[in-house]
Formats: structure tokens, sequence, C-alpha cells
């Protein structure tokens, strides 16, 4: 059974920093894309950030670009967002998600993991 499970939320204040990871267990996703999704209330569930299955390539939306990074461990089968200068509009839930290869979606998402970001 495939599971992807976030960690590292919280809440902090306006320009603090944070870590998000997820660890994928169940299957190996090294040749697999992943990212990074939020959603805020009353918002709909926007991309944050992905990468490649091999790391090369990244994709930042523009809201968080030079703020924050995304890696991949394949060895470990993790994903990770640095995620730097946070602002209270970044408060949101986060969640990883796999977009295995020859798939046109994210098929495979965790559960997700609060970010609160005061002012």
């Amino acid at each position: 059974q495939v599971q992807l499970r976030e960690s590292g939320g919280g809440l902090v204040q306006a320009g603090d920093s944070l870590r998000l990871s997820c660890a994928a267990s169940g299957r190996s996703f090294s040749s697999s894309a992943m990212g990074w999704f939020r959603q805020a209330p009353g918002k709909e569930r926007e991309l944050v950030a992905s990468i490649s299955w091999s790391g090369g390539s990244t994709y930042y939306a523009d809201a968080v670009k030079g703020r924050f990074t995304i890696s991949k461990n394949n060895a470990k089968n993790t994903v990770s967002l640095q995620m730097n200068s946070l602002k209270p509009e970044d408060t949101a839930v986060y969640y990883c998600a796999v977009r295995r290869a020859g798939r046109g979606v994210y098929d495979y998402w965790g559960q997700g993991t609060q970010v609160t970001v005061s002012s």
C-alpha cells in the first residue's frame, strides 16, 4: 500500500523558516515527479513547487519563487520543501503528491500538514 506522509508543519512568525518533508512508502518513486501543493481556507488547491524524477528540473509558483526550494532524495524516497521568509499568505495545508512516469496527473497524495504564519 502506497503512503505519503508529510511532516514539519507548524505555527511560525512572518519571516521565519520551515522545512516540510514527505516520506513515501509502499513503492519506489525514484522515476516519478513529485510536487508540493497547498490549500488555504476558501481557496482552491494550488501547485507550489514540483521536481522531476531526477531532480534536474524544478517549477515554482510565482508567489514562492526565490523563497521556497524543493528537493528530492531518490535513495530515501523523500521530497522536501524548504520555506524561507514565510508570509501570512503562505498559511495553508500543504500536501505532497506523486506524478508517476507517463501519467498526466498527480495520483498519489499525502494527508497534508498545516502551516500557519502569523504576522
